[in-house]
């Protein structure tokens, strides 16, 4: 699985798709980064490899106050996976390679 590079990806929210580019460096299994889009950007934390699940959080500070969680897989030029939007229950996210 090839974790380091660039992704298009687009998250599903309560306030409709929200688009960003999340760039990814694997170093062991630890997982470093940071995500951007029209919110700003914000460098990811707690962020590790397991096998070939990924996992993440990254805290925003707009609109609101929130912390993502994220879990997910790469398949070739495809990720995807599951966030947790804090008190607002989990969706999904979705992307390609940049």
């Amino acid at each position: 699985m090839a974790v380091d590079g660039k992704w298009n990806i687009s998250i599903k929210t309560p306030m409709g798709d929200q688009e960003g580019l999340l760039t990814l460096t694997q170093d062991g299994d630890a997982l470093n980064g940071n995500m951007s889009g029209a919110m700003g950007s914000i460098d990811i934390q707690d962020g590790k490899v397991d096998g070939d699940t990924l996992s993440w959080s990254a805290g925003v500070t707009s609109p609101m106050p929130l912390t993502l969680e994220f879990t997910g897989k790469i398949d070739g030029d495809a990720i995807s996976g599951e966030v947790k939007l804090g008190s607002f229950g989990v969706s999904t996210f979705s992307g390609t390679a940049a």
